[in-house]
């Protein structure tokens, strides 16, 4: 398999296609909006999260199939979980991507298939925005940038 057909591994062509939480969440504690110049994209993150557990997510936006599918499988991932939790979340993310061997596997789940993008540095910032969001929302800051 290339290295461009492991990016776009059947995973994350269907949540690019079919995304998953990609709605407004009434009720929510949280959000921010974060925003990728380089390629475009643009995401409204919302969390409910209660006694410091996230107990939902989504987004709304519009972007590539790298960031548009990262966000529908972090918000799958992110339910159940403590803001905590979450933000060790996006440090293994961050450093699977940036060629960082210290990231746990079993706390990244279905997000390990981003794990070729590292191959590809200019798709690092589509793929970590939906963090980057989560960041900021999570710190009850307005948004969040890759730039």
């Amino acid at each position: 398999m290339s290295a461009i057909e492991e990016l776009y591994q059947d995973l994350i062509i269907d949540h690019s296609k079919d995304p998953r939480n990609f709605k407004k969440l009434i009720n929510n504690t949280h959000k921010a909006f974060g925003n990728n110049p380089l390629c475009g994209d643009k995401l409204h993150l919302e969390l409910r999260i209660l006694h410091d557990v996230i107990e939902d997510a989504a987004f709304t936006g519009d972007g590539c199939a790298i960031s548009k599918a990262t966000a529908s499988l972090m918000t799958e991932i992110l339910k159940g979980k403590t803001t905590f939790e979450a933000l060790k979340l996006f440090n293994d993310f961050h450093s699977m991507l940036v060629g960082n061997a210290m990231y746990d596997g079993n706390v990244l789940g279905k997000l390990i298939v981003f794990q070729g993008i590292k191959q590809f540095p200019m798709r690092v910032k589509c793929a970590t925005l939906a963090f980057h969001t989560l960041q900021a929302a999570i710190n009850k800051k307005e948004g969040a940038s890759t730039e």
